[in-house]
C-alpha cells in the first residue's frame, strides 16, 4: 500500500525533495515506490518523531537503499527512544547484512546495536556465517576486531577461527592480518614478546609457507613477528635458504625468500656480493615486474669502503 492510501500516515505532509525547479538539470531517477517514501521521512524528521511508524519507515526505504546513511542514524536514534528490543533488530540485520555484505552502514549500525545490547552473543557463529559469503570483507573484519576489543574476546576462540580459515585458504591476507592483531593487540600482553607465544607464531607461520612458499601474506607475518619480538632478521636466514638457493639459480622456489636473503646479506659486512645476486636474481628471473625496485635496492647496497655495489 502506497503511504498516501495509509489511514496511519493521513496525518502527515510530505515533504517533497527540491531538485532545482520543475526542470532540474540533473535529476536522480528514483523509483515510483523511493519517491514516495523519502518525503515522508523528510515531514516526520522535521517534526522529530520517535515513533513505532518512524521505525517501519526507515526499514522500508533500507530496504530499498541500504546506503541511506542518514537514515541509519535516525533509524538508531528511534531504537533507543523507544527502547526497542534489540535482539530483534539483530535479527533483521542478519538479514539485511547478508542481502548487502559489503555496505559500510550496516556493519556501523550493528556496531551500535551490540555495543547497546551490550552483549556478543551469537556474534561469532554469525561472522562466520558472512565468512563463508566472503571471507575477506574488510568490513567484516573491521567488525570483528572492535569485537574482540568491546568484549575483551582475546581468549574466546578467536585463535582457533583465523586457523580454520587459513586451514581453507592460507593465502587469506585478512586473517593473517587478524591473527597479528590477536597475538600482538593487547597493551597488557607481552605478546610474542613472551616465548611460549613467539615460538608458536613461528612455527605456525613457517609451516604455512612451507605449503606455499610463494605466498606473501606468512612471509609478511612471519617477519612481523620476528620485528614485535625484536629478534635479529638474520635469524631467519636458514628457514629462508629453504626456499631460495643463491649458488643455484633453478633452486629459488620463493621470491620472498630471495628478498629475506637480499636484506639479511646486505646489512651483513662482507656479504654485499651475495645480497647483489639474490637482488639480480629477483629483478631479472622471479619478480622483473619491479625490477626498477629491486635494482634500486641493489645499487642502495655498499661495500665495506662505503662504495655502492656496482
Amino acid at each position: 500500500m502506497a503511504y498516501s492510501d495509509d489511514p496511519e500516515w493521513a496525518d502527515i505532509v510530505p515533504l517533497p525533495q527540491d531538485d532545482g525547479g520543475p526542470n532540474p538539470l540533473a535529476a536522480i531517477a528514483y523509483t515510483e515506490e523511493y519517491s514516495e517514501a523519502i518525503p515522508y521521512l523528510r515531514a516526520i524528521m522535521a517534526k522529530n518523531e520517535l515513533s513505532p511508524r518512524a521505525l517501519a519507515l526507515t526499514e522500508d526505504i533500507i530496504d530499498m537503499n541500504p546506503a541511506h546513511y542518514t537514515v541509519w542514524l535516525y533509524r538508531a536514534k528511534i531504537l533507543l527512544s523507544l527502547k526497542a528490543d534489540l535482539r530483534q533488530e539483530v535479527e533483521w540485520l542478519n538479514e539485511t547484512a547478508t542481502a548487502h555484505p559489503k555496505n559500510y552502514q550496516i556493519w556501523h549500525h550493528r556496531n551500535f546495536v551490540i555495543d547497546n545490547l551490550g552483549s556478543a552473543e551469537g556474534e561469532a557463529e554469525f561472522l562466520a556465517q558472512m565468512f563463508r559469503i566472503d571471507s575477506k570483507n574488510y568490513h567484516v573484519w573491521s567488525y570483528r576486531q572492535w569485537l574482540v576489543r568491546r568484549f575483551d574476546l582475546w581468549e574466546q576462540g578467536e585463535l582457533e577461527a583465523t586457523e580454520k580459515l587459513l586451514e581453507e585458504d592460507v593465502r587469506n591476507n585478512s586473517a593473517w592480518n587478524h591473527r597479528f592483531f590477536l597475538v600482538n593487540g593487547r597493551e597488557e600482553s607481552a605478546g610474542v614478546k613472551g616465548t611460549g607465544v613467539r615460538e608458536r607464531e613461528i612455527k605456525f607461520a613457517q609451516d604455512a609457507i612451507r605449503k606455499a612458499p610463494q605466498n606473501q601474506s606468512p612471509w609478511n607475518y612471519l617477519r612481523g613477528i620476528y620485528d614485535r619480538a625484536g629478534l635479529p632478521l638474520s635469524d631467519m636466514k636458514d628457514f629462508a635458504h629453504e626456499f631460495a638457493s643463491l649458488d643455484d639459480p633453478d633452486e629459488v622456489h620463493s621470491s620472498h625468500a630471495l628478498d629475506v636473503l637480499a636484506e639479511i646479506y646486505g646489512e651483513q659486512d662482507g656479504r654485499t656480493a651475495e645480497a647483489t645476486k639474490a637482488y639480480e636474481l629477483l629483478a631479472n628471473r622471479y619478480d622483473p615486474i619491479r625490477a626498477n625496485y629491486w635494482n634500486y635496492k641493489k645499487a642502495t647496497l655498499t661495500h665495506g669502503n662505503g662504495v655502492a655495489a656496482a
